[in-house]
């Protein structure tokens, strides 16, 4: 199944988050129009719960829509159906409750910074604010010149995980989407720690959707690739993985409760810009894309402050 989350206009204003899935070149059904009486969840997140029941009978209908087209009719009669060009499609998850990062989990790319490869994953986060959807400009810092990309495949967790072993793991991972780690290299090497350099504001582009689990059988067997002004920048598979996704979701779930919706980016492979010779630094005008086997291309652009603001005119 193909999750994304989206918003359409009516009435000339633009209407909260939605979640849906991509039923064909034309549709996608709306998770919360299969819904008749008023209950919801609290949290946009509560619809990708694979344990609530807002998922569960979404999913439901949603499978009897991919197995019966002729019923796609009747779907549209009761509304469910919503069309993909009516859709602005956000972030899969908008606002993520923790938005975590493991560094150097590649081995290729530990090497190219000159770091020993680690013995345990290396943790840190991005503030949820910096989240920005497929085809939304990154904004580069007034302050900042050493702005990078790193493609990275993203693990969203979809039930509560706490002190999980390595050998269920999966069963708590919704799925998989496409991630751009963006960091300011001069803050984080300046700052002693990652934080600041790595949260800036659209500094986390993702999307442009979930590929759920039983559509992915092996995400350690996936070739990940960046291109920067259609010059591929890095190139590499995640069969490369030191820690792999039960590896993490485990060490992780030791000492942190993960939630629906969270977000796991797992690293990125060689090829970003600060390692190499010269080093390359994004510049207003360039446009990045993260490609996944089986699991999507993420574009970007990138623009100055006030550059980005007249593309979110077109929005308003």
């Amino acid at each position: 199944m193909e999750i994304i989350t989206f918003s359409t206009q009516e009435a000339g204003r633009w209407q909260a988050p939605r979640v849906g899935a991509l039923l064909n070149s034309e549709y996608l059904l709306n998770f919360e129009r299969v819904f008749d009486g008023p209950e919801r969840p609290t949290s946009h997140l509560g619809w990708l719960d694979m344990d609530g029941p807002w998922f569960q009978k979404s999913r439901e209908k949603y499978e009897s829509l991919a197995h019966d087209p002729s019923a796609l009719t009747e779907a549209a009669g009761n509304g469910w159906l919503t069309k993909r060009s009516e859709a602005y499609w956000l972030a899969p998850v908008p606002r993520p409750g923790k938005l975590i990062c493991i560094g150097l989990n590649y081995r290729d790319h530990a090497v190219e910074s000159n770091m020993a490869i680690p013995e345990r994953p290396v943790v840190f986060s991005k503030f949820a604010t910096a989240v920005i959807a497929p085809g939304e400009p990154v904004i580069l810092p007034a302050t900042s010149t050493q702005v990078d990309y790193e493609a990275e495949l993203a693990v969203v967790i979809g039930r509560r995980a706490k002190n999980i072993s390595v050998n269920r793991a999966f069963d708590y991972v919704l799925g998989y989407t496409v991630f751009n780690d963006v960091s300011a290299r001069d803050f984080q090497f300046a700052d002693g720690q990652w934080q600041r350099g790595k949260s800036c504001d659209t500094f986390a582009p993702m999307g442009p959707k979930i590929i759920t689990t039983d559509a992915v059988p092996d995400p350690h067997k996936l070739a990940i690739k960046l291109r920067l002004n259609g010059q591929t920048m890095q190139d590499s598979n995640t069969n490369q993985l030191i820690f792999g996704v039960p590896e993490l979701v485990a060490f992780l779930s030791e000492t942190i409760t993960l939630e629906p919706g969270d977000v796991i980016a797992t690293g990125t492979p060689p090829g970003v810009g600060f390692a190499r010779k010269p080093p390359v630094f994004l510049k207003a005008g360039d446009v990045m894309e993260v490609e996944i086997e089986s699991v999507g291309m993420l574009n970007n652009p990138v623009a100055e402050a006030e550059e980005a603001s007249k593309v979110a005119e077109t929005r308003s």
